[in-house]
């Protein structure tokens, strides 16, 4: 059975868990289905272990659905439960199902009131950010930009943390919406205000800081772990720029300015592809970029930058040397883009939706509309 985790309508009221199947044959399971977080275990939206099938059937067959609130987090998946992030009245919830039955093994609540700014009505009061699951705990980020760890088993709190004191907040005025990522025995996260933040590192296990690097505000875009020229680092796009920043450290290595004026929202992850990071913002293109080390020392090359499409929320994924995503010219467009070239190679109709999140599996890549398509 796959278990279409893109099929969480998430973001829409009275948002609902389902688990949809396809027949046996089409399918090649893997032995533990594991997705712990966002756009799964690379940040990249590959679906491991999913064999395409020959014919794909009209509708798929549901096998269970549950309730579960609102939001805009993506489920986890680890071996036979499945985790949900979600909202209902003023408080956070965390969920615990079963993967084939959707009994609910636990169910963890606290308060998380907040007040979304003027124009962000639409979206809802979250949560906005996916968890996280490494070494049996799962993180979750709450609207208000505190930092839960969680036992998977037991659903027991284990430790939060937030940066309220350092910078009066830990959010920023749409509310946290970056997606934590565990690397060894640390979480990295941002945390912050739209006018302070910084990328931080804790260990998992107590929470404690390990480290902290930079003073740039609002990052709703969520970091990557990549390896680039021989060393493990954090790319992040914040407010004001792409960063890479070493993973073990947090020494900053390299930069990008990138930012978008006006609102501080740059909130698409970006994509990492054989050495190149795959950048896109509202109403400035999408560029190639490849960090350089030469000599003991970072700089980053501009491979290209097209601006016939663009990205504002949603994050595109890799398949192949094509990059597919959904560009908020036309009123939403559904694009494909040769990594190589840059050169877009079609565009689907306008008016398609507002926002999609993306899966990609082998020669094709399935989309979730907001408007709860699977398509």
């Amino acid at each position: 059975m796959v278990v279409a985790i893109a099929a969480v309508a998430v973001g829409l009221p009275a948002a609902e868990v389902l688990a949809e199947g396809l027949p046996a044959t089409t399918t090649t399971a893997a032995p533990s289905p594991y997705w712990p977080g966002w756009l799964g275990p690379d940040r990249n939206g590959w679906v491991a272990g999913f064999k395409s099938p020959a014919r794909w059937p009209a509708r798929l067959q549901k096998a269970w659905r549950m309730p579960v609130g609102t939001g805009y987090g993506s489920p986890l998946v680890a071996g036979d439960r499945v985790y949900q992030h979600a909202r209902q009245g003023n408080d956070e919830v965390l969920w615990c199902f079963d993967l084939k039955s959707g009994k609910v093994h636990w169910r963890q609540s606290y308060p998380a009131p907040f007040k979304i700014g003027g124009g962000g009505e639409y979206h809802g009061k979250g949560p906005k950010s996916s968890p996280v699951m490494a070494d049996g705990r799962v993180f979750t980020m709450s609207i208000r930009g505190q930092l839960i760890a969680w036992d998977a088993a037991s659903g027991k709190r284990l430790w939060s943390r937030d940066y309220d004191s350092r910078f009066k907040k830990s959010h920023p005025y749409w509310g946290a919406a970056t997606s934590p990522i565990v690397d060894g025995k640390r979480v990295i996260v941002h945390f912050g205000t739209d006018e302070q933040g910084a990328l931080v590192a804790l260990d998992v296990a107590t929470g404690k800081e390990v480290w902290s690097e930079g003073k740039d505000g609002a990052s709703y875009s969520s970091p990557l772990l990549v390896e680039i020229h021989g060393v493990r680092q954090v790319v992040e796009w914040n407010h004001r720029a792409l960063v890479g920043v070493d993973s073990h450290s947090g020494k900053f290595l390299w930069e990008y300015p990138f930012p978008h004026v006006g609102s501080d929202q740059n909130m698409p992850t970006p994509s990492f592809h054989r050495g190149r990071v795959l950048l896109g913002g509202e109403n400035r293109g999408i560029l190639g970029l490849e960090p350089q080390h030469k000599n003991g020392a970072w700089s980053v090359k501009v491979l290209w930058h097209q601006k016939t499409v663009a990205l504002d929320m949603s994050s595109a994924v890799v398949n192949g040397d094509l990059l597919f995503g959904f560009s908020h010219y036309g009123r939403g467009r559904l694009f494909c883009l040769d990594i190589t070239t840059g050169k877009v190679l079609w565009q689907g109709p306008g008016r398609t939706g507002r926002n999609v999140m993306f899966l990609s599996i082998p020669d094709h890549v399935v989309a979730l509309i907001d408007n709860g398509q699977l398509q």
